[in-house]
């Protein structure tokens, strides 16, 4: 029973935040490399953020210093910060999960996110 449930979104203003959560379980959580990605209608899907069982980071330059990921190995849980929304923004946002040994890959099924006015 791999699973990886996202919420939080929601519709926003420009300039706005939200924060988007991301419960797994059915999994070794702790070992595992943590990513949210994000998909607009009609565009490729896209790393925004993804974090290390160690704690490293990497974010898309499109994200960088807007969003935050971090990661409650107590929760099972990771979290993406987003602040100074912009409409490019607009997605929905999976969670990803991948295995450090054999890169095997859990996908959530997404949350929305729409920012506009």
């Amino acid at each position: 029973q791999v699973q990886l449930v996202e919420s939080g979104g929601d519709l926003v203003q420009p300039g706005g935040s939200l924060r988007l959560s991301c419960a797994a379980s059915g999994m070794t959580f702790s070992i595992n490399t943590m990513g949210w990605y994000r998909q607009a209608p009609g565009k490729e899907r896209e790393l925004a953020a993804a974090i290390t069982s160690g704690g490293s980071t990497n974010y898309a330059d499109s994200v960088k210093g807007r969003f935050t990921i971090s990661r409650d190995n107590a929760k099972n849980t990771v979290y993406l910060q987003m602040n100074s929304l912009k409409p490019e923004d607009t997605a929905t946002y999976y969670c990803n999960s991948k295995n450090p040994v054999y890169g095997t890959n859990y996908w959530g099924r997404g949350t929305l996110v729409t920012v506009s006015s």
